[in-house]
């Protein structure tokens, strides 16, 4: 950390702390099927301020890529921005005693009718860390295989009907790039893709690898609680 009194120049080393402030006051504001939404008085040294939360579940997200070097993505609609997005196959961490990497597979297969026999840990993020607490972490599939009988129709509405887009890993750069893609597991998944694959794929994690935010939201009570499986 910095070493000098009110010095706004950090020295200290680059790299996320958990370092929670204390919670003097919380209360219940929005209680939801995703998430919740709670204000919590914040003592900031002294000086005491409100801050919103979303306690969001938390989700992962699939960048598949198959023998041609091409990103798998699925057409979808999202309500609250009234559009549809081409995104990766994703879902919520919301299934008792599944670990984020079962979440993954079992979510490439229900989206996209696709299995893989390679998987790594890609990249991870906080969705919007100033309002949420949605972290999401993002594998990277590889050596797919079509199942069988195909793709099995688990969802309804906007998850009835998912066109699937088979894209070049450098157009989806180009088009993440060009702003005519934006969800935020294609523009990270599809840019940590594109620059891991540039290294050789040496930045690549195994599936088991620690989640450190993930472990941080839970221990901090930060995960919606009327959903979450953590809490059965």
């Amino acid at each position: 950390m910095s070493t000098v009194e009110g010095d706004e120049e950090w020295v200290g080393e680059i790299v996320d702390t958990v370092e929670p402030r204390p919670i003097v006051e919380s209360i219940e504001r929005f209680e939801g099927r995703i998430w919740s939404i709670r204000s919590d008085t914040v003592d900031f040294a002294g000086h005491r301020a409100v801050r919103d939360v979303q306690q969001h579940l938390g989700a992962v997200a699939v960048i598949a890529i198959d023998a041609q070097d091409r990103v798998l993505l699925i057409r979808q609609y999202r309500h609250p921005v009234a559009m549809t997005l081409f995104e990766p196959p994703a879902g919520l961490l919301d299934v008792a005693g599944e670990t984020p990497h079962a979440t993954a597979v079992r979510e490439l297969a229900e989206e996209s009718g696709y299995e893989a026999a390679t998987w790594h840990v890609l990249v991870d993020f906080l969705t919007s860390p100033g309002g949420s607490s949605e972290v999401i972490r993002v594998y990277l599939a590889r050596n797919l295989r079509e199942i069988d009988e195909g793709r099995p129709h688990t969802g309804e509405a906007e998850e009835a009907h998912l066109p699937r887009a088979w894209v070049d890993l450098d157009e989806a750069k180009d088009l993440v790039l060009a702003g005519r893609v934006g969800s935020p597991t294609a523009v990270c998944g599809i840019l940590a893709a594109w620059a891991s694959r540039l290294g050789g794929w040496a930045s690549i994690r195994p599936v088991d690898e620690a989640w450190p935010a993930r472990d941080t939201v839970v221990l901090h009570e930060r995960v919606n609680p009327t959903r979450s499986p953590l809490s059965t």
